[in-house]
């Protein structure tokens, strides 16, 4: 943890949000001269310190430590490289078209890798009038399910959760071609062109 790094970083943030070192240290409890000194690289915030200033400048604990925000990628934002996150504890679903950093339930997570779906694994997609109807024999219990869908097209994507005990059978606009990505609690992240 450099001290420059994290002096200069504090110092961005606290001009980001329009504060004097005065009143970041009136925030912290601590006195300006203690500011200061960070942002010259004199010295380091105390760890007790460290989660206040994070939910102060909103930023993740682990940058603030790092003293960098070096912003995304600018080819990050592009639909053919969305990833997936899901939640090992509550499956929810989250993605990001760029580099993300995303926590849930108190956990860091990785994004997943899309695995193409074999033979038996596919689900069944048939055309009723301007949708697509889609079914599946995948078990839908407790312990293992399919928690969401998604179409994924080259400038959208919809997303469908699913429960367990529900019968599987989802009726989406019929939008061109794309992936058809879903979830199995089996953690597979599984896809097939449509």
């Amino acid at each position: 943890m450099p001290d420059n790094n994290v002096g200069t970083l504090i110092r961005m943030l606290r001009s980001e949000h329009g504060m004097t070192q005065k009143q970041l240290a009136d925030e912290l409890h601590i006195s300006d001269k203690t500011v200061s000194k960070w942002e010259r690289g004199k010295g380091l915030p105390d760890i007790s310190l460290i989660p206040e200033l994070s939910r102060l400048f909103g930023i993740d604990i682990q940058n603030l430590l790092n003293g960098d925000l070096t912003p995304n990628d600018i080819t990050g934002g592009n639909m053919k490289q969305i990833k997936y996150y899901v939640c090992p504890t509550c499956n929810s679903i989250t993605f990001s078209t760029g580099d993300a950093e995303v926590s849930c339930c108190k956990r860091k997570l990785s994004s997943l890798k899309l695995q193409k779906a074999e033979e038996g694994e596919k689900l069944s997609v048939t055309v009723i009038e301007d949708d697509w109807f889609i079914t599946s024999a995948h078990p839908m219990n407790k312990e293992f399910y399919i928690s969401f869908l998604a179409f994924a097209s080259g400038d959208r994507i919809s997303v469908i959760k699913q429960y367990p005990e529900w019968d599987f059978n989802v009726r989406i606009p019929r939008l061109g071609h794309g992936m058809l990505i879903w979830y199995s609690t089996k953690k597979k992240l599984l896809y097939q062109l449509l």
